[in-house]
Order: C-alpha cells, then sequence, then structure tokens
C-alpha cells in the first residue's frame, strides 16, 4: 500500500463554552479556521559535566510550554439578527479578560479517521480582526498553554 500526505485541513479546534470546572464540557466547534498550527517552545540546559570524556555534550529538555496559533474568517449566521459563530465569539470573549478569568479549555483533534487528541488549558492572546475595506473579515489568536497538553480519545473515532 503507497503512503499518501495527510492534509493540515483535517485539523479541528473546539472550545469548552461550559467553562472550566463546569459539571459538564460543552464542547463548540471553531469554525472558519483556514491556518491552525500547534508547537512547543522547550528549554533546553547543557546537562555535560567534566566525567564525560566522550567529547560530546549532553542536553536535558527543563520546561516545555506549547501554544497554539491559528487564522481564519469571522462568521456568523445568515438572519436578519447578528450572531456570530460561538466558538470564535468564546475565544474573542476570553482574550478580553485576565488572570484567574482568562482560563479555556480546547481541544484539538483530526477529522480523518486518526486516532489523533488532545485537550489542555490556556488563555487567548493577541486576538486580532480588522483588515481592508475589501477584505473578507480575518481573525488571528495565539492560544498560550497552561500545563500539559494530554492526549485524549479522538471524540470522532468509535472506541
Amino acid at each position: 500500500m503507497a503512503l499518501v500526505s495527510m492534509l493540515a485541513k483535517h485539523w479541528c479546534m473546539d472550545v469548552n463554552t461550559a467553562g472550566i470546572g463546569a459539571p459538564t464540557s460543552a464542547w463548540t466547534r471553531v469554525r472558519g479556521l483556514s491556518k491552525w498550527e500547534k508547537t512547543t517552545d522547550d528549554n533546553v540546559e547543557d546537562d555535560g559535566d567534566f566525567d564525560d570524556e566522550s567529547g560530546y555534550g549532553r542536553d536535558m529538555i527543563t520546561e516545555r510550554k506549547w501554544k497554539i496559533e491559528a487564522e481564519g474568517k469571522r462568521k456568523k449566521n445568515t438572519g436578519a439578527t447578528f450572531v456570530p459563530d460561538a466558538g470564535q465569539e468564546y475565544i474573542r470573549q476570553a482574550a478580553r479578560k485576565v488572570g484567574d478569568e482568562a482560563f479555556i479549555e480546547v481541544r484539538w483533534y483530526r477529522r480523518d479517521g486518526s486516532d489523533e487528541a488532545y485537550q489542555g488549558t490556556c488563555q487567548v492572546n493577541e486576538f486580532t480582526v480588522g483588515g481592508e475595506k475589501t477584505d473578507l473579515e480575518p481573525f488571528s489568536f495565539t492560544l498560550l498553554g497552561s500545563g500539559e497538553d494530554v492526549e485524549i480519545d479522538n471524540p470522532l473515532v468509535a472506541p
């Protein structure tokens, strides 16, 4: 069987609009994403010492931070009353808060049959909107992870 490349567009992200600590989760998809990227920023310390006579150094990761950077087009319903996309709106509102009130819970997973899925707590940084007069209105944001991002069961893959 030949290997084929996986498509980046098969990642999706949900936000828990019930809030952290709620008795039940209310996972809401963040729609309109056109770019999504999760990265880590690792703190690496030199772990070498005089006892190592090989001449090669040794590094150790002492801390790992994760973040998600995303962008897309702002979405709303097509009716006469303005109703924004619930996932985008929850993140936009969270970007206006500070301190303990600013934490949100997100999960991200593949929707192509892969069992890859993760969940974490984070804060929203740098939520931007606007654009040129002829643009579809873009948005972008950065989620700064707080603690470990944990592997979860993919909500779209049957156990």
